[in-house]
């Protein structure tokens, strides 16, 4: 098992992804990086990331955005059909007021944190390595390559992640979000509801640019009881209610019409598991609602996971690394066009 501290660190260090960065300058950072003490399992308790406000002097601000704040919604293991099958009528409401594909496709291997990593990096596995898929297994304590925390905050966008399982914590990588938190042990996890709760405390005094939120329960209540079973359906709804929750506080927050919303999913699943190249497993919803997007259908739209990133840097008026093999979906955008930055 990889190590993981239970002492407190203050490391001081450049983010250099974003030096990487095409015309783009490091960004001197103190992060803090927080765990509790150990639990039963013998692994770290919940992983906090902080890093010290950013030094706007120093980042490469985007001369116009389509919007300066975006909210990314990640549903674990969320099947599009399952939006209609169960009501779910939060997403309902986001697909009929927004832009949306029920036909968006994920990676291979379609398990969650090779699938997240594609859906933040736009890139294929084969490119950003990250294979694994729990904590005993990984490769590494933090990834090294670019996301789009660390495009976003080299730009001067304050960033933060609610991540609601463990493995999650190689994509905390110092320097590139002002917040971030994932809870401990081998196999932790946090439901939607604790997740939402926690994002709606963090909204009350902060406000990221770009805020991550990953919600957990579907895929849990999949591998425990079925995909598309009664208590798989019942978790999906829990889920929408959490996602309308965080909708209000994102409304309080940032100011109605000030804000892009995207909601996908990293995998689908059937029978008890997922993984697979069956399409129950790799066909996801992708979703677009708010500040700049059209009411329409995406069917005729290509959509892959890894398209997810480079569209939330497109919004944000910033382009992405050269490197990335994902593209923007314009098809969801416009008008209004993108505007000068606030």
């Amino acid at each position: 098992m990889r190590a993981v501290s239970r002492l407190t660190h203050l490391r001081q260090g450049f983010d250099g992804q974003a030096a990487a960065r095409r015309g783009s300058r490091a960004i001197p950072v103190a992060i803090m990086i927080l765990t509790a003490l150990t639990d039963f399992s013998g692994c770290a308790g919940p992983h906090y990331v902080l890093s010290r406000p950013l030094d706007l002097a120093t980042a490469v601000a985007p001369a116009a955005s389509v919007t300066r704040n975006v909210l990314l919604v990640s549903i674990d293991g969320l099947r599009p059909d399952a939006i209609d099958r169960f009501a779910a009528p939060t997403l309902q409401r986001l697909m009929r007021e927004g832009s949306y594909s029920l036909s968006a496709r994920t990676i291979m291997p379609s398990t969650t944190l090779p699938a997240h990593t594609s859906m933040l990096s736009g890139e294929p596995p084969d490119q950003h390595g990250v294979l694994w898929n729990n904590v005993t297994s990984a490769k590494t304590d933090v990834v090294e390559f670019s996301t789009v925390f660390s495009v976003a905050r080299a730009h001067g966008y304050r960033t933060a992640a609610f991540f609601s399982k463990a493995k999650f914590s190689p994509l905390q990588r110092p320097g590139t979000l002002d917040y971030s938190q994932a809870p401990g042990g081998w196999f932790g996890r946090w439901s939607s509801e604790r997740t939402v709760h926690d994002v709606q405390v963090h909204l009350q005094s902060e406000r990221p640019n770009v805020l991550f939120v990953h919600l957990s329960d579907p895929d849990q209540a999949g591998h425990s009881s079925g995909w598309m079973s009664d208590a798989y359906g019942s978790a999906v709804q829990a889920t929408d209610t959490a996602l309308g929750q965080l909708l209000a506080a994102a409304e309080e927050a940032y100011g109605a019409g000030n804000y892009s919303v995207l909601v996908t999913a990293d995998h689908g699943g059937h029978g008890y598991g997922h993984g697979t190249s069956d399409a129950r497993d790799v066909t996801i919803p992708w979703i677009v609602w708010g500040r700049g997007v059209n009411a329409r259908s995406l069917e005729d739209v290509s959509i892959d996971t890894i398209d997810t990133a480079p569209t939330v840097l497109w919004l944000l008026g910033v382009e992405a690394p050269e490197s990335w093999d994902g593209e923007p979906v314009v098809e969801a955008f416009g008008p209004p066009a993108p505007t000068a930055a606030d």
